[in-house]
């Protein structure tokens, strides 16, 4: 229970090859001789049998073998009774390697494989490659050099080419995975492998497009929060969307809300396969958290000038030395050499002077990263400057990147930041772009660290009402809400709204006019009318009753002309939203498949489509994603003081954005949705005009709770306040990323023993990667119940402060059957013997038995009789692990 379900896979310990024979032609181009002379081109560690299942003896005789995993190199024709035998000889996986194989026929195979308890990578894939182990099991080409990167592609033809390139390029792998059209083993459960293998440092990817959203975020957020994840990802525009979906046969969405999803699952998106690389490569340093702001030091004027350039265009910062900084730097460095923005050292610069340079913007805190560019010049030493970045490099604590222009007066210097470990550049574009990937890495693993709730903190919303309103939409089968019934759902859910009233006759539209007071506006009440504007259908800033009346008459007559088939329910009429400096914004909800729910913000009014100014990110937001989300607009630079106007609230427009998620969390029917203008100045924001629509596919396709989004928002609702003996009390609540201190502080105040019982092991605390790995989980798979006490403690000048501290964690993660799960407890030792332990795992239980999983199980070291002894009275049986005698397999019926 260890190992994760896919070692068999891709570290098994004993091979059967069906296709290509030992003696088979070394010229033949079979995918079968072509998969038997990749294997035994090196010396594989394991065993290895080939299988003819026509000629191999009898299914009798063939069960009597036993492998970890079957390789399948046939004609398609005779896949499926190859996969039979493999079933009857009881491997626990399958590899076909194959082309050509359509949906229908891949779903027998799947059907076949799920039958016989096998996971199976394909059809259609060119394999897999472990360098480490010498197992090449692909059609790829030969066995790449060993390294700690590894390769995932959706596509055999870029598998190819991506490994010639590496072989060129001195790139090694830990593993390459190639996954083709229809495979069972998708690119979920293979980023949910490298997660854990310890061979990987880093993951690189190319995709084309993913079947279950939900399945997709779960795994990247959780390989993401242990290592960099690069992404590149086929179809950024709507003819290569259209190619990609022919190709790989997957679901292929919005590129804005691909991009929009990367940044929430904490992985890299780059835009070429030899980016995707260099990427990987520097973010495999794993720097610490840094900022946009990049100094260049240089000896050219002109690279260093093109390297500023490419700063400003990827949206990053020039990173600009102090003036105590330029103070203490200046009178080192020659007459000619400038600081002001650039760090130019001029043409004469020594070692020495970059040395001081580097040096000193490694050390201003105005400064996140340091680009060094450096030009041949007669005379000069590429090498000994290369040597001083090597020298730096160990106690520096940025990243550090280097471009040395030229080629051959250079080779000897790149080889010298090579073995530093120091990534290096031909170009100054491409070494800014890779300092982007590092920036953007740092803020989207910030994003990653979000866990929120599906209700904000503000006041309650009335979901039954709001629900109620949808409910009575969808029983007259309409999908489109009008203004009035719109607006009406954003007040459910407490969005400012202006008051709007419903006229049906030119009559009514006076006398309510007149009662509001001037001036007002109109607009057309229809459900069939998506653009008011564009049909006439919106008049503003009318200013007495008879202009309303009049007004009124011409604009139900024009629509009706116009649209003869438009329902029309009246026109209604509210007053006008008059701010001095206003700016006008736009929030909405559109629906992709297959992200779901994404939530849109930019520039408001009449010139939206034109402005095109769409910020996008997945439900549930917070307030710092809220206020991320903004920060990404192109209309945010005015919501600041802007041109002789006060900057605006922007507490009530990340309000309204934290409103709309709670409307798209609470409300699954909802589609779409378009609040513009809402119009915000620095007393508040409004929402002016606002269209939804509904559907009730969803609502009768899901009953399982926020099971329309790709992320699961943190389940606030198994948070519980429990007396414990002896007068304590706990809170016990799910965990979150921010309890990582607290919960090593519980493992380092464990006994030897009780840390050995929990973990196996001796370690005195959680690695990082464990830390990150044990408290950013998913909660759709698995879940985490911490037990947190408060305590009062006295600091050195007598003030009493309360801090909290975990003293007890109970968590399950789901088996890959998705019927059972696996848990584990721990308790500090301070609180055994307080009923503590039994409750968590009771409640533990009781969410799993929630989620629907039938049975829970676990492994306990045979010398721990307290949990024992705890698991029997709970109900558990038990019994010795066959894999490993020294544990007990202890299980439950849920």
């Amino acid at each position: 229970m260890d190992k994760h379900y896919l070692t068999p896979l891709f570290a098994p310990q004993s091979i059967v090859v069906f296709g290509g024979q030992q003696d088979g032609d070394l010229g033949s181009t079979s995918l079968g001789d072509i998969l038997r002379q990749a294997l035994q081109a090196q010396r594989y560690a394991g065993t290895v049998q080939y299988v003819d299942v026509h000629t191999s003896g009898t299914l009798a005789d063939l069960a009597q073998a036993h492998a970890d995993l079957a390789l399948i190199a046939l004609p398609p024709q005779d896949v499926a009774a190859a996969l039979e035998v493999a079933g009857r000889m009881a491997c626990r996986s399958a590899l076909v390697i194959s082309s050509g194989i359509d949906a229908d026929h891949a779903t027998e195979l799947k059907r076949i494989a799920k039958r016989e308890g096998m996971h199976l990578l394909g059809p259609n894939s060119l394999g897999f490659q472990r360098p480490q182990a010498q197992l090449n099991a692909s059609a790829a080409g030969p066995l790449a050099k060993a390294g700690s990167l590894a390769l995932v592609s959706q596509s055999g033809a870029l598998t190819s080419s991506m490994l010639d390139w590496a072989s060129q390029n001195g790139v090694g792998f830990s593993a390459v995975v190639s996954l083709g059209a229809n495979t069972s083993v998708d690119i979920a459960q293979v980023l949910d492998y490298l997660a854990n293998d310890a061979q990987t440092q880093s993951i690189v990817v190319y995709l084309e497009g993913i079947g279950s959203a939900r399945r997709f975020m779960s795994a990247l957020r959780a390989a993401a929060s242990a290592k960099p994840v690069v992404v590149l990802k086929a179809g950024r525009k709507p003819a290569g969307n259209e190619a990609a979906h022919t190709h790989s046969g997957a679901t292929v969405g919005s590129d804005e809300v691909f991009d929009a999803a990367l940044r929430r699952a904490g992985a890299v998106r780059v835009r070429s396969f030899v980016e995707l690389f260099s990427a990987a490569k520097c973010l495999a340093s794993r720097y610490r958290p840094v900022g946009k702001r990049l100094a260049i030091v240089t000896n050219g004027g002109g690279p260093g000038v093109l390297a500023a350039d490419w700063v400003n265009e990827l949206s990053l910062e020039l990173g600009k030395l102090s003036a105590a900084s330029v103070a203490a730097l200046k009178p080192t460095l020659t007459s000619a050499a400038s600081l002001t923005d650039l760090i130019d050292l001029s043409e004469d610069a020594s070692p020495e002077h970059f040395r001081a340079a580097i040096a000193a913007a490694g050390n201003d805190v105005q400064i996140d990263g340091v680009l060094a560019i450096y030009s041949p010049k007669p005379g000069a030493d590429a090498s000994a400057v290369a040597s001083v970045l090597a020298a730096l490099r160990p106690a520096f604590g940025k990243p550090l990147l280097a471009c040395w222009m030229g080629d051959s007066s250079v080779g000897a210097a790149r080889s010298v930041l090579s073995e530093a470990a120091i990534p290096n550049f031909r170009t100054p574009e491409a070494a800014v772009g890779a300092f982007g990937n590092i920036a953007t890495f740092c803020q989207n693993q910030r994003l990653l660290q979000q866990t929120p709730p599906p209700l904000s903190a503000l006041s309650k919303p009335d979901i039954e009402g709001a629900r109620l309103i949808i409910d009575s939409v969808l029983a007259e089968r309409r999908r489109v809400l009008t203004e009035m019934e719109s607006k009406t759902l954003l007040s459910a859910f407490h969005i400012p709204v202006t008051q709007t009233l419903l006229a049906r006759s030119a009559h009514e539209a006076m006398m309510i006019a007149t009662q509001l007071g001037f001036p007002v506006a109109l607009k057309i009440d229809s459900a069939d009318v998506s653009h008011k504007s564009d049909v006439q259908g919106v008049a503003l800033n009318i200013m007495t009753g008879a202009s309303a009346r009049d007004t009124y008459n011409d604009m139900v007559e024009r629509i009706t002309r116009l649209m003869p088939t438009a329902q029309i329910n009246g026109v209604t009429v509210q007053k006008m939203a008059h701010a001095q400096r206003g700016r006008e914004v736009s929030i909405g909800v559109v629906t992709d498949d297959p992200f779901g729910p994404v939530i849109v913000f930019g520039a408001g009014g009449v010139m939206i489509e034109l402005i095109n100014d769409r910020a996008m990110e997945l439900p549930p937001l917070n307030q710092f994603l809220a206020r991320h989300l903004i920060e990404r607009s192109r209309v945010a630079e005015t919501l600041a003081e802007w041109r002789g106007a006060t900057a605006v609230d922007m507490g009530a427009l990340e309000q309204v954005l934290l409103r709309v998620s709670e409307m798209v969390c609470a409300l699954p029917q909802l589609r779409e949705m378009d609040i513009n203008p809402i119009i915000v100045d620095e007393s508040g924001a409004v929402a002016v005009d606002a269209r939804i629509v509904v559907d009730n596919l969803l609502q009768i396709a899901n009953g399982v709770a926020h099971s329309h989004l790709a992320i699961l928002p943190y389940p606030t609702r198994y948070e519980q306040l429990w007396p414990l003996r002896g007068g304590v009390s706990c809170v016990v609540r799910a965990i979150h990323p921010d309890d990582a201190q607290m919960l090593q502080r519980l493992v380092q105040q464990l006994s030897p023993e009780s840390r050995f019982f929990r973990f196996a092991s001796n370690a005195h605390e959680l690695s990082p990667s464990m830390l990150a790995r044990f408290t950013l989980i998913d909660y759709d798979r698995e879940m985490a119940l911490v037990a947190v006490v408060k305590e009062h403690s006295a600091t050195a000048s007598g003030e009493i402060v309360e801090t909290e501290r975990i003293v007890g964690v109970s968590r399950y993660i789901t088996n890959p059957d998705q019927s059972s799960c696996e848990f584990a407890l721990l308790v500090a030792d301070d609180f055994k013997g307080k009923g503590l332990g039994s409750r968590l795992m009771e409640s533990i239980m009781d969410v799993a038995r929630d989620k629907g999983l039938a049975d829970i199980e676990g492994l306990v070291l045979a010398k721990n009789s307290d949990m024992l002894d705890l698991m029997k009275n709970l109900g558990f049986s038990s019994k010795r692990y066959a894999e490993d005698p020294d544990f007990n397999l202890v299980s439950h019926v849920l």
